[in-house]
């Protein structure tokens, strides 16, 4: 399929795509932030984005766009009809954040990558009026997955992809590529490894509330988190610091699922009303979940805190959960 956007701006709570580029009256020019694949993890960073500057988010239908509209953010839609809009946000954007997963499978199929392509190798060629040419940073949404299973050990940047989940090892390509394409275009690219995203409107808290949680037992699992509030302020952190390589976005806490479960229970009252504990090794459950429960890490966050001076709002689970429930 050939990706293109077609521009439909709604809202007026965000600084509108035509102020892309403005002068800030200080000798530096205002961020121009695109955001690829503007889903959950994508609207928060476009909110968070306004702050710096003018902002745009790329959706794939008319009711995603009217999604972006409700919350105040420009849309784009991505669509297969004419590129005049593309070519006019690309030629805008200094800040690219990328949310769009690879498809889950090798050689590497990255939509997102091959919409960029022809640009990118443009500018390679010395057109001076190419989109793209005001980029200065790249920042790639991966995933902590790629770390595979580690024994439960603590884990950071620096340790080995062992992974080979079909998923994990297209996140490991798409990581390496977008970096070479950050060579390519001489800017630093940030390769932002996220835990278990969750916030408002995806969390335990209304799992619990809807009575679809599940208590699946494994012995010793835990996994981290990341509340999608954390992980906007740390994608414009390394946005406006220009950071170039790896970090993990993640809480401090790596933490059993049961913990989690019963804790959200908790919250609203409803302790006594805790669903059934399951047997991991018995449980019928998905083939996509029990791939997750495979693999068992503790995930250190400390390179992104003294790198980025980066403090997490939500620490924890609990304090993101508490946060939640006091909406």
């Amino acid at each position: 399929m050939d990706w293109v956007i077609t521009n439909l701006c709604h809202g007026k709570s965000v600084r509108p795509c035509e102020l892309a580029g403005e002068s800030l009256g200080t000798g530096l020019t205002a961020m121009h932030t695109l955001v690829l694949g503007a889903g959950f993890s994508g609207q928060s960073i476009a909110i968070k984005a306004a702050e710096f500057g003018s902002v745009c988010g790329t959706r794939r239908s008319p009711e995603g766009l009217d999604e972006l509209g409700a919350m105040g953010v420009p849309g784009c839609l991505v669509d297969s009809s004419a590129s005049d809009m593309l070519l006019e946000q690309l030629a805008r954007v200094t800040h690219l954040v990328v949310c769009v997963a690879p498809a889950r499978q090798q050689p590497l199929q990255d939509p997102m990558l091959d919409l960029l392509r022809p640009w990118v190798d443009a500018l390679s060629q010395g057109g001076k009026q190419t989109p793209l040419r005001s980029l200065e940073w790249i920042g790639y949404l991966s995933t902590i997955g790629v770390y595979g299973d580690h024994g439960g050990h603590w884990v950071t940047e620096d340790t080995p992809c062992t992974s080979m989940q079909p998923r994990s090892l297209a996140r490991r390509d798409a990581e390496q590529a977008w970096q070479a394409l950050g060579g390519e275009l001489s800017v630093p690219v940030s390769v932002l490894r996220l835990s278990g995203i969750y916030g408002p409107g995806r969390n335990a808290v209304k799992d619990a509330m809807a009575g679809r949680a599940r208590m699946l037992i494994k012995p010793d699992q835990v996994f981290n988190r990341i509340h999608v509030q954390d992980l906007a302020t740390a994608t414009m952190k390394a946005a406006s610091t220009g950071f170039d390589g790896i970090l993990n976005i993640t809480d401090d806490e790596p933490a059993p699922p049961q913990d989690v479960i019963r804790y959200a229970h908790r919250l609203i009252g409803k302790s006594d009303s805790e669903p059934e504990a399951q047997d991991f090794a018995t449980a019928d459950i998905t083939p996509m979940a029990r791939s997750f429960y495979s693999e068992n890490k503790r995930v250190s966050n400390e390179r992104s805190k003294k790198v980025l001076d980066m403090e997490y709002r939500y620490p924890t689970y609990k304090q993101g959960l508490d946060s939640i429930v006091e909406l």
